[in-house]
């Protein structure tokens, strides 16, 4: 065994690899050895001043050991104090304290500026910890950053500033650019970005997770964005930081079948949002029900009426169908307790004091009910026509995307016998996808072509009229944002020239990508828009501020449940009278239904800001409608 190996180190080695250590501690540690260093500088110059007796030319004695190291000290902090020197032998050795004091500060200026560059580096890395209580934490970047941020700024109504963190694998200044570029004027919120990967505990820790209000949790661009959604949710959940508070969280999933895992893992704290399905229900409905996107858009939004889930006193001990009718302001659409959502409940369902009110309003303070009862109804305007039977329907489908077996299964359910579907895309993966689909329904018959869908030699051949609904999908799996919504835009163009040629209209519902392309699209006169990076950066933020959102959303888009309608106006009441909307509300809980907003058909030459979807009107103004008009309701089937 060689021996050398185990020989102890000699005193110089230790004291050197001491020294080494301490010079590897960073910028503290290299300024205190340079303090120290100026020190035995100047401790010795003035020792050996006054041992020796050396004193200035023209002084009787030398001065003392604390005046002489004063000296010292200032000749070593401004080397021009050596030129008032006299004497040759007191001005050598100032003169070397003074070289001596150049070195040190030269090292000491280097080291503080290296130091400062440091830190300046290591705050751009974003990786100090915030220290916020009661802020918004979200988690991974995705393309819905941005629309998130301006929901969550329009939702602070009491004058403070909300706080929101993000925290993604991202550089922190790149994030910080794309914020102040594409939200430039983002009010009533403080957005504090950090850099870091949120499944690590101790990167999580950076943004106090324990001390959030809520935390949203984004799927990322990444080939498995749903396993990086279910490591984060653990790290979120089973983290060091986690207080002693329920957690108020949120979680964005792209495949269903990973739903399940991630309930598992965030327990009865964490709202899953699927965010395919809504888009592709959405979609679907509105291909239902014209104009239904624009109701979902604002319920969603936190600009105008929003959902609001709390106590109303006065409820109690009624029946839903009768609070149905006492609400002066705000709109009830159901019950909720801590357990469940349930929409249009029974009527006869009597409300008890566990219930909490779900309700449309402008704000929380937008919710009243009357004293002392029940608000007059005109009982003569109110009709109780029922709604024409559902018959067989043609849907033509443009494009593809993942979303598009989704979107066709979602058809299915709600087709009659009889019905047929055809689609047309040219996406690479489409040819396979949709040979899957032909013959899979009972009700729905689909059949597909590989065809260009931007081109007039596609779809003339058509007949695009003779179709009952068209949907035009994006083609996102393939093509960047703006490019997929440009091929769209496309397509709407190409589906207004040939209406117009045959002089007949079609019901188009879009998909688009990009909310600022929308304006652009409405030149097409398609029916409805969903903007589906929108739809799920605002169910993400409602249900940041709600915890009952994604149940509420759940129950509203699901076939067993109650769903939203837009029906004539004439269904429910007479229109050779004004109104008020308590008889439509009446009216509609005769039918075992909730009635809460109108849709004002625009008639031509009419103005557009008159027109439109309108939730929660108000109740006491009485108006005359005309047969376009519709109601919305929440119905059953």
């Amino acid at each position: 065994m060689d021996e050398g190996r185990h020989q102890k180190p000699r005193l110089a080695e230790r004291a050197k690899y001491l020294f080494d250590k301490s010079m590897s501690a960073g910028t503290v540690a290299l300024i205190g050895w340079l303090a120290a260093l100026s020190l035995a500088i100047i401790v010795a110059a003035s020792l050996f001043i006054v041992i020796v007796g050396i004193a200035p030319e023209g002084e009787q004695r030398p001065h003392d050991f604390i005046e002489t190291g004063w000296e010292s000290l200032m000749r070593t902090l401004d080397s021009g104090t050596v030129g008032g020197d006299n004497g040759w032998p007191y001005r050598i050795v100032m003169l070397v304290v003074t070289i001596a004091g150049i070195f040190v500060f030269s090292a000491l200026i280097g080291v503080l500026s290296s130091g400062l560059e440091a830190k300046i580096a290591e705050l751009r890395k974003g990786r100090s910890r915030v220290l916020e209580s009661g802020h918004t934490v979200i988690l991974n970047w995705s393309p819905s950053m941005v629309d998130i941020l301006s929901e969550l700024s329009l939702a602070s109504t009491d004058g403070t500033t909300a706080r929101i963190a993000i925290l993604a694998d991202r550089d922190k200044v790149e994030m910080e650019d794309e914020i102040a570029k594409k939200a430039p004027k983002l009010k009533g919120v403080e957005v504090i970005c950090r850099s870091g990967d949120p499944c690590d505990l101790n990167d999580l820790s950076i943004i106090n997770p324990g001390a959030a209000k809520s935390i949203i949790v984004l799927a990322p661009d990444s080939e498995d964005p749903d396993a990086q959604v279910i490591k984060t949710i653990l790290a979120v959940t089973n983290g060091p930081e986690r207080g002693a508070q329920p957690l108020q969280l949120v979680a964005e999933i792209r495949e269903a079948r990973n739903i399940e895992l991630a309930r598992a893992v965030g327990g009865a704290n964490v709202q899953v949002v699927l965010a395919d399905d809504l888009i592709s229900r959405i979609l679907v409905q509105s291909t239902r029900q014209p104009g239904l996107s624009g109701v979902f858009a604002e319920l969603l939004s936190f600009e105008g009426e929003e959902i609001y889930t709390q106590k109303v006193d006065g409820l109690e001990g009624l029946t839903f169908g009768e609070a149905l009718g006492v609400f002066e302001e705000g709109a009830l659409l159901g019950l909720a307790d801590d357990d469940s959502v349930q929409l249009n409940p029974p009527m006869e369902r009597v409300i008890s004091a566990a219930d909490k009110a779900v309700v449309v309003a402008r704000n929380h303070y937008g919710i009243r009910i009357r004293k002392g009862g029940r608000n007059e109804v005109d009982a003569a305007a109110i009709r109780t026509q029922q709604a024409a039977p559902a018959l067989p329907k043609r849907v033509l489908m443009l494009g593809w995307n993942r979303r598009g077996p989704t979107i066709t299964h979602e058809l299915a359910r709600y087709m009659r016998p009889g019905s047929s579907l055809v689609i047309v895309a040219d996406a690479p993966q489409f040819s396979e996808e949709a040979a899957r689909l032909d013959g899979a329904f009972a009700d729905l018959a689909v059949s597909y072509v590989v065809q260009d869908t931007t081109r007039e030699a596609t779809l003339k051949p058509l007949d695009v009229t003779s179709f009952d609904n068209i949907i035009v999908l994006g083609y996102t799996d393939n093509m960047p944002p703006q490019s997929a919504d440009t091929r769209t835009l496309v397509t709407l163009l190409q589906l207004r020239r040939l209406s117009e040629a045959a002089g007949r209209t079609v019901s188009v519902v879009s998909e688009m990508l990009d909310a600022r392309n929308r304006a652009l699209a409405e030149v097409t006169h398609a029916d409805d828009f969903v903007v589906s990076n929108q739809l799920v950066s605002l169910m993400l933020a409602q249900a940041s501020e709600n915890r009952y959102i994604a149940a509420i959303f759940a129950d509203l888009l699901d076939e067993e449940g109650s769903e939203v309608y837009v029906r004539p106006v004439t269904d429910y009441v007479a229109i050779d009278r004004p109104v008020n909307f308590y008889s439509i509300i009446e009216a509609a809980r005769r039918r075992g239904e909730v009635a809460f907003g109108h849709r004002v058909a625009l008639e031509k030459g009419g103005d557009r800001r008159k027109a439109g979807v309108v939730v929660n009107p108000a109740r006491h103004v009485s108006r005359t409608y005309a047969e376009t008009d519709a109601v919305v309701v929440l119905a059953r089937g």
